[in-house]
């Protein structure tokens, strides 16, 4: 038996940059948003508030190291830094290019190419839609550019690894598709000979079940499932409690769905693929960026939380140690309402939660 291997994605939306301040507002960060949140109705916990880390700026080092101090009591082996490359171009790269050239802190990491365009509505749903900066694919020698930019991480040793290879993720595997991906792989894979590195297990994201043959076909080493979709055609709340919530609403929310009602369709659906990597959701509220237009996962709470850990590192077992990987989004999406850092109405509960189902594993 082999306990999970416990990676959690991060955001590093947490500073001002010069692109932000030229689309949205000077010193538009991620908290932006966040701090705009207003409850649609009776019981929804908006806005919120960190606890324990407060409203952090990630240039501060200070507070990268007290993220890892958390991530490592809730038994989180390393984070997914999402990473953004746009053509010879890095965008939101300070935080993760300090933690390279630092050493610190000294906590494991993996990257995740976030490789879709940026849209407006992505960010403000009121405001008229606008490619903000695209995302194209020029060839061989952008691969090659890329490899070179961010060789210094992969010569780290904190970089994780898999099956002894190098660990790296395409979020927008549809968007890269199946020729350019294996121009991709092929291309790094030679890179990596000639510098002396292992090569590279790469893992496909995706939201949609039905997609993982297709992600494997493509020649992807792994499928990453983030299972949250597969309940957007499920039933919605309660027909009561939905009724109840009308009596009180202040703006009718789009679409609100019991956190019972995700984990369940997730144990349903992960059941059916057992060699995929599972991504799970501790909660969930994208009504900071979307409004009356956002998901939002009611009524998550820590020990509901602890019960799919539970039940998912369970249906694990079995699995070679090395490839036992289960995914966590996010540790730090606060736009999204998608985190386990502490906040003021759960505390460190959600990191206490993970550790326990870590613990109790048998």
């Amino acid at each position: 038996m082999s306990k999970p291997r416990l990676i959690a994605f991060y955001l590093p939306q947490f500073y001002p940059t010069k692109e932000n301040d030229e689309w949205w507002e000077k010193d538009f960060t991620e908290w932006t948003n966040v701090k705009r949140g207003r409850p649609l109705f009776k019981g929804h916990y908006q806005p919120r508030v960190p606890a324990d880390l407060g409203y952090y700026d990630l240039r501060d080092p200070q507070v990268r190291e007290r993220q890892v101090a958390l991530a490592r009591e809730a038994g989180i082996e390393g984070f997914c830094y999402w990473h953004y490359w746009f053509a010879g171009r890095r965008l939101l790269d300070r935080v993760f290019r300090e933690v390279v050239e630092s050493g610190k802190p000294d906590f494991p990491f993996c990257l995740c190419w976030a490789n879709h365009s940026w849209y407006r509505k992505t960010w403000d749903p009121d405001m008229p839609d606008k490619l903000l900066i695209g995302q194209t694919y020029p060839g061989v020698d952008d691969f090659i550019a890329h490899f070179h930019e961010m060789l210094p991480a992969f010569k780290d040793h904190r970089y994780m690894k898999v099956n002894g290879k190098l660990l790296f993720g395409v979020y927008n595997v549809m968007g890269l598709g199946k020729d350019r991906f294996e121009l991709f792989q092929k291309t790094w894979n030679e890179l990596a000979i000639q510098y002396d590195l292992p090569g590279f297990t790469f893992f496909g994201f995706t939201f949609e079940d039905k997609e993982v043959e297709n992600i494997k076909k493509m020649g992807y080493d792994h499928v990453v499932v983030d299972y949250i979709r597969e309940m957007f055609n499920k039933t919605l709340l309660p027909r009561k409690i939905w009724e109840r919530m009308m009596r009180t609403i202040t703006q009718k929310p789009n679409k609100v769905y019991e956190y019972d009602t995700y984990a369940n369709s997730l144990l349903k659906t992960f059941g059916q693929h057992k060699d995929v990597w599972p991504c799970l959701v501790p909660c969930f509220d994208h009504s900071p960026r979307s409004g009356n237009r956002g998901v939002i996962l009611h009524r998550s709470t820590p020990e509901r939380w602890k019960t799919l850990c539970q039940k998912v590192f369970e249906m694990c077992i079995g699995r070679a140690s090395d490839q036992n990987v289960v995914f966590i989004k996010a540790w730090n999406e606060w736009g999204e309402g998608n985190y386990m850092e502490p906040d003021q109405l759960s505390g460190k509960g959600y990191i206490e939660a993970t550790r326990t189902a870590y613990d109790e594993l048998k």
